[in-house]
């Protein structure tokens, strides 16, 4: 979900836990519209504060970013105010009253010049676009800002030196901690509008995606309008924000994850209540500070193995649709070929009882030994029976050389199309720039891309970076690898695994290969599931929830001369059909 007043509030929460009490022992500014406090609390905690106007966001993390030679004013003025401040207190809003505004004001007592104490307010305002952070005095008089705002930048609110810090706009949403039920319906249900929208506009820090999951959790229809809600319903509605809102009053929140195909998706500080499909997980967290730091770390590393695959993918899908189309002509042509045998047939017939025919005759009924049947035969009137028969051996050979050469080419478009396949399968599971360097010489070793300006057809930009399969642990302490491409594939199989290990693999469709090792021991049955579900999880069909995976012992794969990158064969196999949860297993970095 955004980040809203909700989440503000579950932060709010956790910097005060941590943080309250702590004195600020570096102060530094990465960019241009990002701060980094260092404080020395219980422990030596890093906050990193973005006024990013595309991603604001603000949580403890772990992280230490690089600093640039030459600190900038803003850093500097910080430096100069704050230099082993301790923080008093952290409150959400600007004001005494609970509030879920999505600002937060650091309470800061440092000793001036003189050696006295002053108090100073550091403002965090995380407003998509409208994002900054604000340093006051002890009357909120402005002292200066990572952004200023002048008057042709905003006709609402200067922030600028000199100028009283206020909070544009919040006279018109009514404060989801302290409303009454009157508020409520003047705010919320007077509204002719969705109800969702009403929601998300006529109260403070709620987001559309949190508005659509109090509708859930009041089990309506967020596309009513809100006039039209009735009494009971109304206040059915009421006492359920009120009931969210007791629990952010109370300090009660479940930060979590959910994520899509194992890519974060949303987080949210309060449960889902909507069913969620089987491709779906959900990670819990004790610290919001974790959660958005894995969040945001993960799904910016995930978008940018993405960024960076775009152009193997449009590679990929173009030969895809290539050989696709290619397919499908070759499979037309076959279809023609289908009549090779009655070509023969005639000729053969004509051979036998050609001499029955008159001269000049269009056609000719003869009896078929091969169907026990009489049937007629076309004639070219203007050619002898012998030489109509010649022309259907000739239709027939030429039917039978074309049939032939098709079967080799579709068998190789075929095998052409499961190995692109498999290769898209791979860039999906991508998860760094080492497995799409293998993934660009899988697809350069075999023609799908020409190398250029380079006179010995290697590729030398990619020769440092490495990549390695996955590596997941049950909770038995059994250890899975998985191959996220076909170069990986085959390391595993034929380079890790033993003999006596077991190999498992998603049953007719692209996947990777898992191999389960056993150290030459018995293994449990829950070991089987496990790999199952990871071959299941990591194949092409894992969106059908179920998958039949075959299995083996390693020592019966074999790999046919000259097959591509992950074709593999094997004649005796075992079969279980698996879930894609994998949630049971750890994997380890």
């Amino acid at each position: 979900m955004a980040f809203d007043g909700i989440t503000v509030a579950c932060l709010v929460q956790e910097l005060n836990r941590r943080l309250k009490g702590g004195r600020i022992s570096k102060i530094a500014q990465p960019e241009k519209d990002e701060l980094q406090l260092t404080v020395k609390a219980d422990e030596n905690l890093r906050l990193l504060i973005s006024a990013n106007a595309t991603l604001p966001l603000m949580y403890i993390t772990e992280d230490n970013k690089q600093s640039p030679m030459t600190a900038p004013a803003f850093c500097m003025l910080l430096r100069k105010h704050f230099n082993s401040a301790r923080i008093l207190a952290i409150r959400q809003g600007h004001s005494d009253e609970p509030s879920l505004e999505r600002t937060v004001d650091f309470y800061i007592e440092h000793l001036d010049e003189m050696g006295d104490l002053k108090l100073k307010h550091l403002i965090v305002e995380i407003m998509g676009k409208y994002s900054n952070i604000i340093l006051c005095d002890e009357e909120y008089k402005i002292l200066d800002s990572i952004k200023r705002v002048n008057s042709f930048m905003s006709s609402v609110r200067e922030v600028l030196p000199g100028r009283d810090y206020f909070l544009p706009g919040t006279e018109d949403r009514a404060e989801v901690l302290t409303m009454d039920l009157e508020t409520f319906r003047a705010k919320v249900l007077s509204k002719n509008m969705p109800v969702v929208k009403a929601i998300y506009t006529g109260l403070t820090g709620i987001s559309p995606q949190v508005a659509e999951e109090l509708i859930r959790k009041a089990g309506m229809d967020g596309r009513t309008p809100a006039c039209e809600i009735d009494e009971d319903f109304g206040l059915h509605l009421y006492k359920c924000i009120k009931r969210v809102a007791d629990d952010i009053t109370e300090g009660t929140f479940s930060p979590l994850m959910l994520l899509e195909e194992g890519v974060p998706s949303e987080f949210s500080v309060i449960p889902f209540t909507e069913e969620l499909p089987d491709n779906y997980e959900i990670r819990e967290y004790t610290s919001v500070s974790r959660l958005l730091s894995d969040f945001y770390s993960e799904r910016n590393a995930a978008t940018a193995i993405r960024q960076k695959s775009a152009d193997l993918r449009k590679i990929v899908n173009t030969a895809i649709e290539r050989e696709a189309k290619k397919l499908a002509l070759q499979q037309k042509q076959m279809e023609d070929t289908a009549k090779r045998d009655k070509y023969r047939v005639y000729g053969e017939l004509l051979t036998a009882y050609g001499y029955n025919a008159e001269q000049g005759s269009k056609e000719l009924k003869a009896f078929d030994y091969y169907s026990e049947k009489d049937i007629i035969i076309p004639l070219d009137s203007e050619l002898t029976p012998i030489q109509n028969a010649k022309k259907y051996f000739d239709r027939y050979a030429k039917l039978k050389r074309t049939f032939e050469a098709l079967s080799v080419y579709i068998e190789e478009t075929k095998k052409n199309l499961e190995h692109l396949n498999s290769i898209a399968l791979s860039l999906e599971i991508a998860t760094d720039e080492g497995d799409l360097a293998q993934i660009k010489k899988e697809l350069t070793d075999n023609g799908y891309i020409r190398f250029k300006n380079q006179k010995d057809g290697r590729n030398k930009g990619k020769a440092g970076i490495k990549s390695r399969p996955l590596h997941f642990v049950s909770p038995e302490g059994i250890n899975f690898y998985v191959g996220k491409n076909n170069i990986q594939n085959d390391e595993l199989t034929f380079g890790l695994a033993t003999n006596n290990d077991w190999w498992f693999h998603a049953k007719g469709c692209p996947g990777s290969h898992v191999i389960m090792q056993t150290g030459n021991s018995e293994v449990p049955d829950s070991a089987f599931e496990y790999a199952g579900a990871l071959a299941a999880h990591f194949s092409s069909a894992a969106k059908n929830g179920k998958v039949e995976v075959d299995y083996v012992k390693k020592k019966e794969i074999k790999k046919p001369a000259n097959a591509k990158p992950g074709f593999v064969i094997y004649h005796t196999n075992y079969s279980l059909v698996a879930a894609t949860d994998i949630s049971a297993l750890s994997l380890i970095p």
